[in-house]
């Protein structure tokens, strides 16, 4: 009964464990439309949060390998696709604060705050936000 209750025990710890883990690949979905936009992985590096564009769903009539050419920074005229879009992003308890979040739609970038939904493991709440204005799209994690 000791070693059914501690595999038990193990299996729901490494489960709350990885549903606290934004590593991985997310599907970024349009706060407008309700439409897939992107995937995006995120990754950590030195101890931060990055991002980066790693597929890009288009419309009909969309440019298939757009660049950011509104974009103001380092990013100008750089392909969206393989763009890091998040970055610098330090964790804090649950969540993931301080960093900046690019929209290449727009050229603009964002202070940025993630963090994973307490109902729902497989989905990532991402807020963009300047001041006390702030806009949050939730992505979804996507199997590897």
């Amino acid at each position: 009964m000791k070693k059914i209750t501690t595999v038990l025990f193990l299996f729901f710890l490494v489960n709350s464990l990885m549903a606290q883990n934004v590593v991985g690949t997310w599907k970024t979905i349009d706060d407008e439309t309700g439409k897939p936009k992107s995937l995006v992985e995120l990754s950590i590096k030195d101890g931060k949060l990055f991002g980066k564009v790693i597929k890009l769903y288009r419309e009909a009539g969309e440019d298939p390998d757009p660049i950011c050419d509104l974009c103001e920074d380092d990013r100008k005229d750089v392909k969206v696709l393989g763009m890091e879009i998040v970055r610098d992003m330090e964790k804090d308890n649950d969540e993931w604060e301080d960093g900046t979040i690019c929209d290449p739609k727009n050229g603009k970038v964002y202070d940025c705050k993630l963090w994973i939904d307490e109902e729902n493991p497989n989905k990532l709440n991402v807020r963009g936000y300047i001041a006390f204005f702030y806009r949050t799209q939730y992505w979804e994690r996507v199997s590897n």
